[in-house]
């Protein structure tokens, strides 16, 4: 026998909310599914910016998959991530807050900043041979440079595959050679609870066996104390040689933006390729939607980048939007059971999305340390990559969203994108 019970939002919040009711929610849907093309074209002026705006809203054949998004349109990732952000208030407004897994390491880009060092890095890429439609694989831990690196592909028009952090060199390389990336970006080591995890070694052994790979960039975020061939250049280097002035590349809607394995867990990884357009306007869609995200708001996903809710809710889904994304290098227990509260304390974080299985390692800690943190600014709460137990649920509600704020149950796949 099933128990249902409901736990209604707030009448404030429904109030300021971007979808204030059921009936709202259902007259979009309904309009979305009785008239697609009207729909999705109003979506599509609303949310992006075009060079060229699109002509055909969507075509598409499932038995022949054969779907295409607003073709026709032309348009750039980055500049709605970043540029026109910066014809506004928004410029100097914080794009992202890292915080590092030591407590003293943080670094707040304001958009302005951040489209300084992707155009930059842009350039650097350009430099050493890397055309739009080339692959990039990107194999970094939690750092800024990780954001720096997908938007500077994107800038360009290459395409980057980002290998997680955790992953071995095994994985590192099949990804390597199944989408044939002619460049590396590493880094010679991430910090993980306490360790150091030697990347660049990793990716020395990958690279071993991968002829397509002409060169690998190292970002020094340790001692640099790695092993350093022809092959190989520091990021400090290489951006001492550029200046900060990089046009967009003008893209198609249906051009390719990037490939993401999935985690195998059904055999055999698959490379999921996402374009441009459609991926970018969901992201942005879904994010300022089911978030419900306001011009104030600090956003945390505590995800990796590494996995495609990091891609769409840490960094394209936000920076479209122009908000404020927190990402965080560490882990939710290092060096403290209450790491994350402490950071929420810290940032006044309004949305929090996480997992259900950190939230049960945190329950096993006990209730005390989210109880010995100001909680108060958050005013949502979301789950996302498994089923949440209603026991978790219930403690989530009451110890750390204090029975006011709405959870937001998501379910994604490496396939839709997020």
């Amino acid at each position: 026998m099933s128990e249902v019970k409901w736990y209604p939002s707030s009448e404030e919040f429904c109030k300021n909310a971007h979808i204030s009711s059921r009936e709202q929610y259902d007259e979009m849907y309904k309009r979305s599914l009785e008239d697609p093309e009207g729909f999705w074209g109003e979506m599509a002026e609303t949310f992006l910016d075009w060079f060229e705006k699109p002509t055909k809203m969507m075509e598409y054949d499932f038995v022949t998959a054969n779907i295409k998004f607003f073709q026709g349109g032309k348009l750039n990732v980055t500049y709605n991530c970043l540029d026109r952000h910066l014809k506004t208030w928004k410029k100097n407004r914080a794009a992202i807050i890292w915080q590092g897994e030591p407590e003293d390491d943080v670094a707040i880009y304001t958009y302005q900043q951040l489209h300084y060092e992707v155009c930059r890095f842009a350039n650097v890429l350009k430099n050493n041979g890397i055309k739009k439609g080339d692959r990039v694989c990107i194999y970094l831990g939690m750092i800024p440079q990780l954001a720096i690196s997908m938007l500077a592909c994107a800038r360009i028009g290459a395409v980057h595959s980002i290998v997680f952090g955790g992953f071995s060199a095994d994985s590192i390389k099949d990804r390597i050679l199944d989408s044939e990336c002619k460049l590396v970006v590493t880094a010679d080591c991430s910090l993980r609870a306490g360790k150091v995890v030697p990347l660049k070694a990793n990716v020395d052994a990958a690279v071993a066996d991968c002829e397509c790979v002409e060169k690998v960039i190292v970002f020094k975020r340790g001692d640099g104390n790695v092993n350093m061939t022809d092959r190989d250049m520091w990021w400090h280097d290489e951006i001492a040689k550029v200046n900060a002035v990089c046009e967009p590349e003008v893209m198609d809607a249906e051009d390719p933006l990037f490939i993401l394995y999935t985690s195998g867990s059904t055999g055999k990884p698959k490379g999921v390729l996402h374009t441009t357009a459609g991926y970018n306007l969901y992201t942005t869609m879904s994010f300022k939607y089911i978030f419900d995200i306001h011009e104030e708001d600090t956003w945390w996903c505590t995800a990796d980048i590494g996995w495609v809710t990091g891609h769409s809710y840490i960094v394209y889904g936000p920076l479209a939007l122009g908000a404020t994304s927190l990402m965080f290098e560490g882990v939710p227990n290092y060096p403290a059971p209450d790491r994350f509260w402490q950071i929420v304390e810290k940032f006044k974080v309004t949305q929090f999305y996480t997992a259900p299985t950190a939230l049960r390692a945190m329950i096993k800690d006990g209730d005390k340390w989210p109880l010995g943190r100001d909680l108060s600014s958050l005013k949502l709460l979301g789950t996302v990559g498994e089923p949440i137990n209603p026991e978790v649920w219930l403690w989530y509600y009451k110890n750390i969203g204090k029975e006011k704020c709405p959870i937001v149950d998501t379910w994604w796949q490496t396939e839709t994108g997020g």
